[in-house]
């Protein structure tokens, strides 16, 4: 994607009270300074990494998500992570991306705990380690995770396991997307979706974002991320709003962005709640 420069951050204005930063036009290189800013406003940090990485700015994003990584952040230790494992920005490494999204779990990130316990049981990061796996979904679980849980019942396939449901129709998508099954995984969240579940479309929105197992296709992320956040989804109500935010995919609208940060706050989506906390 071109580093055509985008108008200034109307949101991240907002976010960042008096004494913020100003901070430069959307694809303009950060200064140190403004990295450190960020590193001590982690949400709005993890907030303006997410925006950069959206527009394929990988070289921003880690400086950001580094920065933060520093301070002890587990979501910007799973967001290196990311780069690591699908080699944006840098060379693809799976061994360096499980010693990142480790560093992540023990920080507290329950996304990087999750995506370990599902990992892990593949060869996607190395050798498969299934009693790691079961380890960190419970450690997930512990952090309050209730995907991990279901995860990790149909992976013990305990008597006590979840009935056939909206959560255990998702869990085994997410499984068929960690195994790299992707035209499997993309027409289990479309049935997900068509039954009436808003995060088969966020789901579906990510792997259009990310170009796996479809083509990567912003505009069609930026609809499937509206679809759901109509329904009330609030992952991708905070995903749309980043969008609206940057104009990735979509026309900037930075009002709406603020909208649907807030919806998705209220909503209880922690990083959308933190991000609104920092104002």
């Amino acid at each position: 994607m071109p580093r055509a420069p985008i108008p200034r951050s109307l949101v991240l204005a907002a976010l960042c009270a008096a004494g913020c930063l100003a901070f430069p036009a959307w694809g303009e290189p950060l200064t140190d300074d403004e990295i450190a800013e960020l590193a001590r406003k982690p949400s709005i940090g993890l907030y303006k990494g997410y925006a950069e990485f959206k527009m394929a700015h990988y070289a921003e994003a880690r400086r950001i998500w580094e920065a933060l990584a520093e301070r002890g952040v587990g979501d910007a230790w799973f967001n290196l992570g990311i780069l690591a494992e699908d080699g944006l920005g840098e060379p693809r490494d799976p061994a360096e991306a499980r010693r990142r999204y480790e560093r992540a779990a023990h920080a507290g990130s329950s996304n990087a705990a999750l995506r370990l316990g599902l990992m892990l049981q593949t060869d996607a990061l190395g050798a498969p380690d299934p009693a790691a796996a079961r380890e960190w979904l419970r450690k997930a679980a512990d952090l309050g995770d209730s995907e991990a849980a279901t995860q990790l019942a149909l992976l013990e396939r305990s008597a006590g396991g979840p009935a056939d449901g909206p959560d255990r129709r998702l869990a085994e998508a997410r499984r068929l997307e960690s195994e790299g099954r992707l035209p499997e995984a993309v027409a289990a969240y479309r049935a997900i979706a068509d039954a009436g579940d808003p995060r088969g479309l966020t789901r579906l929105a990510w792997l259009h974002e990310a170009g796996r197992g479809v083509t990567r296709d912003l505009a069609q992320a930026a609809s499937l991320f509206r679809r759901a956040a109509e329904a009330g989804e609030p992952e991708a109500q905070y995903a749309l709003s980043v969008m609206l935010e940057t104009g990735a995919g979509q026309p900037r609208d930075a009002e709406a962005a603020m909208r649907w940060l807030r919806a998705s706050a209220k909503a209880g989506y922690r990083p959308a709640v933190e991000a609104l906390g920092e104002r």
